[in-house]
């Protein structure tokens, strides 16, 4: 299972390899046992944390403007909520894709863009 090439776009085929391949690295060291969706989602919030911390204080322009060494620290915290999502999904018989698929199409319904866009109100809001 060899991973998609830099730039190559992730799609659902790529959620699928790469959900098999985090299988295969925990298999591999024993560590299906400790991945149950509670520790999973519980490694997931301490990585989302760690992304903040990396944000904390910059201004809006800074915080899109990172630096070289930064964005790499990033895309590594990235890689890392990503990893312990799709194990998490893994553990509970999700599938993401089609979750999120679902998802926008709630979210297109309860925000319509001709009442929405431009603003950031909540969906009650308006």
């Amino acid at each position: 299972m060899s991973p998609p090439r830099k730039g190559q776009a992730v799609n659902e085929d790529s959620l699928l390899t790469l959900k098999e391949r985090l299988r295969q690295f925990a298999r591999e060291r024993d560590w299906e046992r400790f991945h149950s969706p509670k520790n999973l989602s519980m490694a997931l919030i301490a990585e989302a944390a760690e992304l903040v911390e990396h944000f904390q204080w910059l201004t809006e322009r800074e915080s899109s403007e990172l630096p070289g060494r930064k964005l790499r620290e990033v895309e590594t915290e990235l890689a890392d909520i990503l990893i312990y999502l799709i194990r998490l999904a893994d553990k509970l018989g999700v599938d993401l894709a089609e979750a999120a698929y679902r998802k926008i199409a709630v979210n297109e319904r309860k925000y319509p863009a001709g009442k929405t866009k431009g603003s950031a109100a909540k969906s009650t809001e308006y």
